[in-house]
């Protein structure tokens, strides 16, 4: 299981981590429009799962604004980002910052994602910041769980691993 922290203090992670060379889990999140999302309405697609504690904060709204920069030099890729927040707010953090080539998608609800993922902080009823490849045969080809909450993810690694998913 992935170790973290959060603001310096240990976490629990509910759910089985996900590696490298794992089937990834389906689950079912909730996009802004309140309909639901699951891992098979992307099938055959590349995905880049960007998990965020909430939008709402510093580094998640920068990786969230990354990776929707990054999405135009990324051909075939289907970038989410997911988090607890709700829908609601998602779709008012998106149209205030710009963001259009992200899905933002909710897990509020049950937290479906978080526990098929092993994200899902017990503690705090949040997600743990993570950075997921998945292929277009859902297979996981990149998986980060960040060790400390508040840190920002590898991008340039995810962002490599997403070019190179098939």
């Amino acid at each position: 299981m992935a170790s973290i922290t959060f603001k310096g203090n240990p976490v629990t992670l509910l759910g089985q981590e996900v590696k490298v060379g794992d089937k990834a889990p389906n689950f079912t999140v909730l996009a802004n429009d309140l309909s639901p999302v699951s891992l098979d309405n992307s099938k055959g697609s590349v995905r880049l799962i960007s998990v965020v504690p909430s939008l709402d904060t510093g580094v998640c709204d920068q990786q969230t604004r990354r990776f929707n920069e990054e999405a135009a030099n990324l051909d075939n890729v289907q970038i989410l980002t997911v988090s607890v927040d709700l829908p609601f707010a998602q779709k008012r953090w998106c149209g205030a910052a710009g963001i259009d080539k992200v899905q933002t998608v909710s897990d509020h609800r049950d937290l479906s994602f978080g526990e098929a993922f092993g994200v899902a902080i017990q503690e705090l009823r949040l997600l743990a910041r993570a950075v997921f490849v998945i292929d277009s045969n859902d297979v996981v080809t990149y998986a980060e769980y960040v060790s400390e909450a508040t840190n920002h993810p590898n991008y340039e690694a995810a962002i490599e691993a997403a070019k190179q998913a098939k």
